[in-house]
């Protein structure tokens, strides 16, 4: 069967914490001050960019039979193969629920595979000689890229770092744009440590919020604040400063910010209080989720402490 594929669009100590910590995460605190009705600014959210996977009218062919020896892997648009992944596929394999590879089909008549290197391997260990595959045409290799990760979205999805990496092959803006971001401040994105950030997807989730100016400004208001160490590009921290600046920073002096941040502890203090706050009272979770909106809550709360009450922003 043969068809036109339409367009398709996805889209830690410097000095103590004080008593202000739990009046920011618990509001009926008798620690925390309360606010005349009217008195904070509401702020002014940024703009919030839309990223999309793109891909143009083409050619595809649904259920073809294609030998397993025929099928290429370019690595600039897979995911790391995991050979202990493959050869457990390959220990229970059922032929009937292998399902179609996704292959592409370049100019030169090589078909690529765009999703299912995995199960390839697997038939190849299991000495499968054909399988079934829904074919492409007329795609680029960055076409591929966006293919492989529109098609993941709703599956099996890759590693982030490995998302991160077929992106930028792909040149889908979000990816893109974090990387200019990340090399401007001379990071890599992957691991942890001095010059690198190891949340990606929490840094991937910054900039499809909030923007690439944002994830910027973040990065800058943390190395300001905390120095240039592993601690400060912990994942939490720049969540929580993120959704901060993303929220209300057309009202954020981002120098005064650092300051206030650093004012209240080091960036290891700042992990530790997120860490043993999140995990009790209202939030009783120990997810990424609730660590970054008690990061935030903490950094309003920085911002807003020994300000009058309508010059604090309200959360």
């Amino acid at each position: 069967m043969t068809l036109e594929l339409p367009c398709i669009i996805g889209h830690l100590t410097h000095q103590p914490f004080h008593g202000w910590v739990l009046g920011a995460l618990y509001p009926k605190s008798r620690l925390r001050p309360s606010n005349p009705p009217n008195a904070a600014r509401k702020g002014t959210s940024m703009p919030k960019p839309q990223y999309a996977y793109v891909l143009p009218p083409h050619k595809v062919e649904y259920g073809l039979e294609v030998a397993v020896s025929d099928l290429a892997i370019d690595p600039q648009a897979q995911r790391t193969l995991s050979e202990p992944r493959a050869q457990r596929m390959s220990d229970n394999l059922v032929i009937e629920a292998i399902g179609l590879i996704i292959v592409s089909q370049r100019d030169d008549g090589k078909k690529y595979i765009v999703d299912g290197q995995h199960r390839k391997r697997a038939c190849e260990l299991a000495g499968i000689t054909t399988v079934k595959a829904e074919v492409h045409y007329g795609l680029t290799l960055a076409q591929e890229a966006s293919l492989f990760l529109i098609k993941n979205r709703e599956s099996h999805k890759p590693r982030p770092i490995d998302e991160y990496h077929v992106g930028l092959t792909g040149g889908v803006p979000l990816f893109v744009d974090t990387d200019r971001v990340l090399k401007d401040h001379s990071l890599t994105l992957g691991s942890t440590s001095t010059n690198g950030v190891g949340a990606v997807s929490g840094v991937l989730r910054i900039t499809e919020r909030w923007g690439a100016d944002t994830l910027d400004r973040t990065l800058t208001v943390a190395e300001e604040a905390w120095g240039r160490t592993a601690e400060t590009w912990d994942g939490m921290l720049l969540g929580g400063i993120g959704q901060f600046l993303g929220r209300f920073g057309g009202e954020i002096d981002d120098q005064e910010l650092a300051k206030r941040l650093l004012e209240s502890g080091s960036a290891l203090a700042w992990r530790a209080e997120i860490l043993s706050q999140s995990s009790r009272g209202g939030f009783n979770n120990s997810g990424t989720g609730s660590r970054v909106t008690t990061a935030f809550k903490l950094v309003a709360h920085a911002w807003n402490r020994r300000r009058k009450a309508a010059n604090r922003i309200e959360i």
